[in-house]
C-alpha cells in the first residue's frame, strides 16, 4: 500500500469537482490539488503554452511525492496528455467529455458538447470525436467562452447565467439534440442550473466520477492505493492540500462554495515558471 499523494489540477475551480469525486471514492487517498489559477484561462494560450505549464505542475507534483496526477481540465488534457504521458513514468489520468456513452444514451441520434473555444478547436478533441462518433450518430459543437470565468466568479446561478446558459443551449436543442455534454470540469457546478432548464427529455454527462473510477483502475493493480480494495477505509481521511497560483483569498472563496464539505483546507500560494520544453 502507498500513502503518497494524488496530484491533481486545473486552470482554475473546475477541477475541484474532480477532486471531490476522487476523495468520496477513495477517502483515504491524500490529495495535492492545484488551481493554476495565475495563468488562466488556458483557453486564451497556445498548445505549447499550456503544456508548457502542464509540464511545470507535473514536475513540483512529482517532487512533492505524488504517485499519480490527474489533469483535470479538458483542455490541457487534449494539449498535454501526450507530452506528459511520454514524459512521466508516474500514472497519468486525464478528462476526455462522455461523447461515447452520450451517443450511446441517445434516442436522436444527436448530441451536443458544450467546452471552451480552445477544446473544441484541438486537433485532439476532434480526432477523439470522429473515432467515437463513427457509426454512432451525430455531434453539435458549442463553444462556451464566458462559462468558466462565470463559474470562477461563483455566479452558478441567476438571470445572466440563466441567460448565458439558454443561449449556448438553444443552437443545439434547435438540432435535436437530446444528450448535453458538459465537456468542461468547471461546468460540473453548473449542471443543477441546467438541469431546471432544459427541456425533460435531455440528459447530461458528466465526467467526473468516470475519471475517478479511471484513477482507482490505474492505481489499484500495483497496490498503490493507501487502502487496499476490498477492505475497510481507514478511520483517518486522507489529508487535502491545496495550492493556488492566483489569489488566495479568492481561492479560498471559491473552495467554501465549491467544496464546502473539506476539512480543514490551508490553501498555500504557489509561485511556479512555465516549463521549457525541448
Amino acid at each position: 500500500m502507498n500513502k503518497q499523494a494524488i496530484g491533481i489540477f486545473d486552470s482554475g475551480v473546475g477541477g475541484l469537482a474532480v477532486a471531490q469525486a476522487v476523495h468520496q471514492l477513495l477517502p483515504s487517498e491524500d490529495l495535492l490539488y492545484i488551481a493554476d489559477s495565475g495563468f488562466m484561462p488556458y483557453g486564451s494560450k497556445t498548445q505549447d503554452e499550456i503544456r508548457g505549464r502542464c509540464h511545470a505542475i507535473v514536475d513540483y507534483m512529482a517532487t512533492q511525492g505524488a504517485k499519480a496526477v490527474v489533469v483535470a481540465c479538458n483542455t490541457a488534457t487534449m494539449a498535454a496528455i501526450g507530452s506528459l504521458r511520454a514524459h512521466y513514468s508516474l500514472p497519468i489520468v486525464g478528462v476526455e467529455p462522455g461523447v461515447k456513452p452520450a451517443l450511446q444514451q441517445s434516442k436522436s441520434g444527436v448530441i451536443g458538447v458544450l467546452a471552451t473555444p480552445s477544446t473544441i478547436a484541438s486537433q485532439s478533441f476532434q480526432r477523439l470525436c470522429r473515432q467515437q462518433a463513427e457509426d454512432l450518430g451525430r455531434i453539435v459543437f458549442q463553444p462556451c467562452p464566458e462559462l468558466a470565468a462565470t463559474i470562477e466568479a461563483l455566479h452558478l446561478d441567476g438571470d445572466h447565467t440563466e441567460a448565458l446558459l439558454r443561449r449556448y443551449c438553444e443552437p443545439l436543442l434547435s438540432q435535436g439534440v437530446d444528450v448535453l455534454v458538459l465537456g468542461c470540469t468547471h461546468y460540473a457546478f453548473i449542471a443543477p442550473l441546467l438541469r431546471r432548464i432544459l427541456p425533460s427529455g435531455v440528459s447530461l454527462i458528466t465526467t467526473e466520477q468516470a475519471v475517478a473510477l479511471q484513477l482507482q483502475r490505474r492505481l489499484a493493480p500495483s497496490y498503490q492505493l493507501g487502502t487496499q480494495l476490498g477492505t475497510q477505509p481507514s478511520a483517518t481521511p486522507g489529508r487535502v492540500r491545496l495550492l493556488t497560483s492566483g489569489d488566495s483569498q479568492r481561492f479560498s472563496a471559491q473552495l467554501q462554495v465549491l467544496w464546502p464539505s473539506v476539512e480543514n483546507p490551508v490553501i498555500t500560494p504557489l509561485h511556479l515558471s512555465c516549463a521549457e520544453l525541448g
